[in-house]
């Protein structure tokens, strides 16, 4: 395990001592780093979690790995909120290769495209520029994650930035979702994410469509 400034990289699981840290949060930020987009095809290579203090991990995934026991149960706790940007795709590489049920779920790209109805830019860079008022460096973002030993400063960096403002900017979202009166509507598309993720792992596409 590799020890930085409110920064760490473990391989392939969490340790205890970050483990227990994270269990004790009320909210999770969470994101992936893979191969490319389909998870029948392309290896989950990188999870990265960051807590409201601002404490990064990042776990490097083997290849071949197909359990994370302490992720899961992380990422199982119930009393623990998870804080995605467009959790639809995260939440189906977890369950596609470690069998992890997430719950439960906010996803800050949803709450964006409910909350910030002025704009048609709701990716993460664009989102944490407007509410945090931070530019994100996203050259890294189509980079090879798969030599996962030896990722770079700025793959590492980038990876860590995907985690750092999301839990600031949930808040900024649910105080716009619920003075727009959104937020129940917000809850309930975060409760659909895992039929999504099914649909999606099954392949399926536009059911609700005529």
């Amino acid at each position: 395990m590799t020890q930085l400034e409110n920064f760490q990289v473990c391989d392939r699981d969490l340790s205890d001592e970050t483990l227990s840290r994270y269990l004790a949060a009320t909210a999770i930020a969470v994101d992936t780093e893979t191969m490319g987009l389909i998870p029948q095809r392309d290896r989950l290579c990188l999870v990265q979690l960051c807590d409201p203090s601002g404490f990064v991990t990042a776990i490097r995934i083997e290849r071949g790995q197909k359990e994370a026991p302490k992720l899961k149960q992380l990422m199982e706790a119930k009393t623990i909120l998870k804080v995605f940007h467009y959790a639809r795709f995260d939440v189906a590489q977890l369950r596609y290769h470690f069998g992890i049920e997430t719950q439960p779920i906010f996803c800050t790209k949803i709450a964006s495209k409910l909350a910030r109805t002025y704009t048609s830019s709701h990716g993460l860079k664009s989102l944490v520029q407007e509410l945090e008022g931070i530019e994100l460096d996203k050259t890294s973002q189509s980079s090879d994650w798969g030599n996962s030993a030896n990722l770079s400063v700025a793959q590492l960096s980038y990876a860590a930035n995907d985690v750092r403002y999301l839990i600031p900017a949930k808040e900024k979202l649910i105080t716009m979702l619920q003075r727009e009166e959104r937020w129940q509507l917000a809850e309930q598309c975060f409760n659909c994410i895992p039929v999504f993720v099914s649909l999606d792992l099954e392949q399926y596409k536009d059911i609700f469509e005529h």
